[in-house]
């Protein structure tokens, strides 16, 4: 099929994204940008940069802006969706979805109605699985907020690498929250990818620390050359 991903460039949708490449016809990339850190729906935090991620998956990615009210964005969404199977000639869409069943019915609905097949590929699958498998298939990934209890500001530009995973876990059974950070605990912010031909360099970046909640504002960011395996393994 020829698809889209719902992506807001962070980890799920960008694994989501890896996924489609490996099996679709990877057509589009579709970003809402909420003018509300509010939104039930789309990620808020650092939007702007994801043109990067899309020119080093190498796909078109089609922009659309949203108010980010409750619901109501989900008029602006199906409208984006609309427009991208017009443009893109799209059969379906993927979403990066884990286990908000708010966003995943709400698009599966969008998609019902305008005759789209819609798949998310990592639903119900183990948040920890899911973190780890982000490391082992070669994802460089920040996180960009936070908002639970537990998470502090250290967290804010932190590498999800094994270490990081174990003390998020930890923290996820002792304060309770969803160890994908899947219920708007954080968000995240990936670097690199498989399919990217380069990745992502943070050249300048701002905490915002508001006593229990924050998130890091990526204030200058380029596309470099990917490491070579000899500089890799040096």
């Amino acid at each position: 099929m020829r698809v889209g991903v719902l992506w807001s460039g962070g980890k799920d949708s960008t694994y989501a994204a890896w996924l489609a490449s490996k099996k679709e016809e990877l057509a589009c990339l579709i970003t809402l940008f909420p003018r509300s850190d509010m939104s039930y729906m789309f990620h808020f935090p650092n939007l702007k940069w994801t043109r990067l991620q899309a020119e080093a998956v190498g796909v078109p990615q089609l922009t659309a802006p949203t108010e980010g009210v409750k619901e109501e964005e989900l008029g602006d969404l199906e409208r984006a969706i609309a427009d991208a199977k017009k443009e893109s000639r799209l059969e379906g869409i993927y979403t990066g979805a884990l286990a908000s069943v708010y966003q995943k019915t709400r698009v599966e609905k969008i998609c019902e109605k305008l005759h789209l097949e819609c798949i998310s590929p990592l639903w119900g699958v183990d948040p920890e699985a899911h973190l780890r498998s982000l490391v082992s298939d070669g994802f460089s990934v920040i996180v960009v907020s936070v908002s639970a209890l537990g998470l502090e500001q250290s967290w804010l530009g932190r590498e999800l690498d094994e270490s990081a995973i174990d003390e998020l876990v930890a923290l996820g059974k002792r304060y309770r929250f969803h160890v994908g950070l899947e219920g708007g605990e954080g968000e995240t912010f990936v670097l690199d990818a498989p399919m990217f031909s380069k990745r992502v360099e943070i050249r300048s970046s701002a905490k915002h620390w508001q006593g229990d909640r924050g998130f890091l504002e990526i204030t200058d960011a380029a596309l470099v050359p990917k490491p070579t395996r000899m500089e890799q393994a040096a």
